[in-house]
């Protein structure tokens, strides 16, 4: 078998049989495996030749292990330490369930006791990973696993960054920023963002769970952006006419485009979601003037991606550079 073969079933890496590959990206494949000295299930996350040749890509991947192994939370994946492997790979939590995303391209839109419910388990495992020094920074319905009980798993740290770490350089503009339907102003900006951006995907994905749609629109990642960064979001009550005041409140709070204005942690977030009754309605401009739409600031957000590229495009023509030598 060749180191960088395509794993078949029944094959045996070192401790453990894989059953199936489940996922494959550019960067690493997964498959669902089991243990053989224990049959634990587990997922094996192998990155592929090409990852492992990049020096910053294989830094990040063992980043991404790094702060997984130290992460333990019922809300968050686990991913498990194994000093006897033969090569690198992950070897991740099996979480039954079915992605949110999968859930929501099926309902369209979910009650607003489950999406609630599904909210608070999400801003519990964001709460406990800030305060190990973690921001997750790439927050969607694809990285959220719910199961039968409507339980949520966090999963994929694969862009996380973590306090005290030194800040890695990225090859791509999603791996940099996250997903733009999804990212905060500031990420949009080319910042790195703290625990608030955080929380601000958290209030697009309940928006999101709630409605059925997205607070920003846009028919390019550069629109959505574009629209995140220049308009206020469509009220939540234009959006869904159950979304009583109280709720609209919550998600603005979570949705201020100033992260100083935004919830400062998780725990709030979640305080007045579990208090709802008790929050208090400001009477906001965003309600008077969401639909004056400014598209005019286009050029401004790509010279804030431009800026924000500029380390990667030196770090390619180092790479050449080096290559041709």
């Amino acid at each position: 078998m060749s180191y960088f073969e395509k794993l078949e079933p029944g094959a045996i890496l070192d401790n453990y049989r894989i059953e199936a590959l489940i996922a494959e990206s550019g960067m690493a494949a997964v498959y669902r495996a089991t243990d053989i000295r224990n049959s634990r299930q587990v997922a094996l996350k192998i990155p592929h030749g090409a990852m492992e040749a990049d020096p910053v890509l294989f830094e990040r991947f063992k980043r991404e292990e790094e702060i997984g192994t130290r992460l333990n939370h019922p809300n968050v994946m686990r991913v498990y330490e194994d000093p006897d492997r033969s090569r690198i790979y992950m070897i991740l939590e099996w979480c039954e369930g079915r992605l949110l995303r999968q859930i929501l391209s099926e309902q369209g839109k979910l009650s607003q006791e489950r999406a609630l419910h599904i909210t608070l388990g999400i801003l519990h495992a964001l709460d406990y990973i800030h305060k190990q020094g973690v921001v997750h920074r790439d927050l969607k319905p694809e990285n959220i696993m719910v199961n039968e009980k409507d339980e949520i798993k966090l999963i994929d740290f694969g862009i996380a960054s973590s306090e005290g770490a030194k800040r890695l350089t990225y090859a791509g503009f999603t791996a940099t920023m996250g997903t733009p339907d999804y990212i905060s102003p500031e990420q949009c900006k080319g910042k790195r963002g703290d625990g608030r951006s955080d929380i601000y995907t958290a209030g697009i994905m309940l928006y999101e769970m709630l409605s059925g749609k997205k607070p920003f629109q846009g028919d390019s990642p550069m629109a959505i952006m574009n629209d995140r960064l220049l308009n206020h979001p469509v009220p939540p009550h234009v959006a869904e006419p159950s979304i009583g005041p109280q709720l609209q409140e919550i998600l603005y709070r979570a949705l201020e485009r100033d992260p100083v204005k935004r919830y400062s942690a998780a725990r709030e977030f979640a305080l007045d979601l579990e208090n709802i009754d008790r929050v208090g309605v400001e009477d906001r401009i965003e309600l008077r003037e969401w639909r004056n739409r400014k598209s005019d600031g286009a050029r401004k957000v790509f010279l804030y991606v431009g800026l924000a590229l500029i380390p990667f495009v030196l770090f390619g023509l180092l790479i050449l550079v080096m290559h041709h030598k």
